[in-house]
């Protein structure tokens, strides 16, 4: 079993159903079916991989290492542990969501449009799993395209625009990170393991202090605006406004993730020392996310651009969770990501629907939902509930978690932590309130969600209620690799 190309099986396989795509161009049910069969296959071959994973058929880690361009140390290399297999698992399920979410914004070129999301699904998984910081780069650079061309061919309203401005921001972050990468392989031309971007081998690279600076704040912004956080977030309030609804999952439930599983996974354990010059800012960057979002977001008018700030909030504090220097709250980090995607992929669903059933989502014209559509309703709130960090449901293990962390490395952190969870109750409370009560504010038919909507709905509870009552199998896979880095950027603690 062990010999078989797991990781690449679980990267490529979307894409090559991508690639069928055109095949049934002009077959709108065709390509729905298929694309669904494909991001089914997609999730069972990650929830059979994680099966034996749990099983220790592959031990600690699972890896696929190949000569690439030998003569610059590149290799296709691949590595799968508890960590990464967290957030493969979550792409998958992300991705099934995405599938389940399409209806109407699959009516024009369908091939084209599932083929965006496949091929992002394969970008995604990519990030996840490459442990050679070239090919890393690589996947991160590819996965901006699809999205591009999913928020500016099949989104709304000013999509071209707001494409642009995605492409814009995402491809300046990119292409310092990717010189910084290019620096990095110079540096290790001249040590033992002569040219190598393997990320093991660059963590014991003696790289100058000043140097090491550079390289991870080069880094450290190109995630950032991933993230996003302030003051390099302007992108997404509109990204997710114009977006299609999967391309609003894609981006919340998994662009988002890259930049937090990115900034564990390669900014600290190849900068410490950096790192431990810019955790205050980049805790006080977090913090004032936090509370900036929940400030802007009582304001909107749109129900996505509050959703779209709520998860600047959220990732805001994953943030200062993951630089504080308590491996209590970078594991709490890790499931307040997982929660978000979910929690998020529930609202983004169910936003879609208000615009799909009314043709606007401005709160100016909703109101009274719930006894219009009670089963609706009922999601909307669980969402939002689960989102506020209600105890019992995902929100609240990894907030909670966070907080005891930071009260162990940074009071004062953590009690502006607790203050931001507090503030962001207010626009919470009232997106449930002018989307499910009081007098309905349109006379158009509003009906209940349908099966398609159900399973999708059920799904995301599902895992929003099992994480919340039983997040030990997340932290015991995480534990491992979470400890190892912080091992290497604290080793004090």
């Amino acid at each position: 079993m062990r010999q078989l190309p797991w990781l690449s099986l679980i990267i490529f396989w979307p894409l090559v159903a991508a690639c069928v795509m055109p095949a049934l161009r002009g077959d709108a049910v065709g390509c729905r079916r298929f694309a669904l069969l494909a991001a089914l296959g997609e999730l069972a071959l990650c929830a059979l991989t994680a099966g034996l994973f749990a099983t220790g058929a592959f031990g600690t880690e699972l890896v696929e290492d190949a000569a690439w361009i030998s003569s610059f140390g590149i290799r296709y290399s691949l590595s799968l542990d508890g960590l990464s297999l967290i957030f493969v698992v979550l792409t998958a399920l992300v991705g099934l969501c995405c599938m389940l979410a399409s209806r109407h914004d699959d009516r024009e070129r369908p091939a084209l449009y599932y083929g965006l999301i496949l091929a992002s699904l394969t970008t995604v998984q990519g990030i996840f799993l490459a442990s050679d910081v070239f090919l890393f780069a690589l996947f991160w650079e590819a996965q901006l395209i699809p999205v591009f061309f999913l928020i500016g061919v099949f989104g709304h309203g000013d999509k071209l625009r707001v494409a642009m401005k995605f492409f814009l921001f995402s491809a300046t972050g990119g292409l310092l990170m990717f010189l910084a990468v290019i620096a990095l392989g110079v540096l290790s031309a001249g040590s033992p393991d002569g040219p190598n971007f393997a990320l093991e081998a660059l963590t014991r690279l003696d790289i100058p202090q000043n140097v090491g600076r550079w390289l991870f704040a080069a880094f450290v912004l190109s995630f950032a605006i991933k993230i996003p956080l302030v003051p390099v977030h302007m992108w997404l309030p509109d990204a997710h406004t114009e977006a299609p609804t999967a391309g609003s999952l894609i981006l919340a439930g998994l662009l988002l993730k890259t930049g937090g599983y990115a900034l564990i996974r390669f900014a600290l354990p190849l900068f410490p020392e950096a790192a431990h010059a810019f955790a205050p800012a980049l805790t006080v960057l977090g913090l004032v996310g936090l509370f900036y979002a929940s400030a802007v977001a009582v304001a909107q008018e749109d129900v996505k651009r509050l959703i779209a700030y709520s998860s600047i909030g959220h990732m805001g504090l994953a943030v200062a969770a993951m630089v504080s220097g308590s491996r209590l709250a970078l594991g709490g980090a890790v499931l307040l990501m997982v929660s978000h995607a979910l929690t998020s992929g529930g609202l983004f669903s169910l936003a879609g629907a208000i615009g799909e059933r009314l043709g606007s989502r401005r709160f100016t014209i909703l109101g009274g939902l719930w006894n219009k559509a009670p089963h609706f309703g009922a999601a909307f709130l669980f969402c939002v509930l689960a989102s506020a960090a209600l105890p019992g449901l995902s929100g609240f293990v990894g907030e909670a978690i966070i907080v005891f962390g930071l009260f162990k490395v940074n009071a004062l952190a953590a009690g502006l932590a607790v203050a931001g969870m507090a503030a962001t109750l207010v626009y919470l409370l009232r997106l449930a309130r002018d989307v499910l009560y009081g007098p309905p504010r349109s006379a158009l038919p509003f009906p209940d969600l349908d099966a398609r909507e159900t399973v999708l709905l059920t799904l995301l509870a599902a895992g929003i209620i099992w994480l919340g009552l039983f997040p030990g199998p997340v932290l015991g896979l995480a534990a491992e690799p979470l400890n190892a880095i912080a091992a290497r950027v604290w080793p004090g603690l």
